[in-house]
């Protein structure tokens, strides 16, 4: 008995104790029950999965490769240490801050206290201050999620 529930256990771990198949081997001495999936079991597809995320996240579609060219362009602009060579670093703190900008419209200030606390770099730890916080925020705004 304990020989068969470790090829089940093998089987299920997707060990080599299955077959190419989509079933388990047959193990000796165990039954065996089909597997039912029923479409709401079955995994989103990843469309679904992005589409779904943005609805309840708030986050915009994924920017196009020139949307993305003409955000880091403006960032660097304003200070090249926004950016400071970490493009995908830039684009997702970008991505969050649309999010904040979702959430919080109605009070600039606090977007832009948002915007100086989640764009900081080596040299800037504490943020680039109101000034370029402010600059940034529009920045995103204008690029990532205009409709925001």
């Amino acid at each position: 008995m304990r020989t068969a529930l470790l090829a089940i256990t093998a089987c299920l771990l997707g060990a080599a104790a299955c077959d190419s198949g989509d079933t388990p081997a047959a193990v000796p001495g165990v039954a065996s029950s089909p597997v039912v999936t029923t479409a709401s079991q079955q995994a989103p597809s990843n469309s679904a999965q992005a589409s779904s995320a943005a609805i309840d996240t708030g986050l915009p579609p994924k920017p196009a490769p020139a949307t993305v060219a003409k955000y880091i362009a403006a960032l660097n602009a304003i200070d090249p240490e926004i950016v400071n060579g970490k493009v995908d670093k830039a684009v997702s703190r970008g991505m969050s801050q649309c999010v904040s900008i979702k959430l919080t419209k109605a009070d600039r200030a606090k977007l832009v206290q948002v915007t100086n606390s989640r764009f900081i770099s080596p040299n800037h730890p504490e943020g680039f201050g109101t000034t370029t916080a402010e600059q940034i925020l529009d920045v995103v705004h204008a690029n990532l999620c205009p409709s925001y």
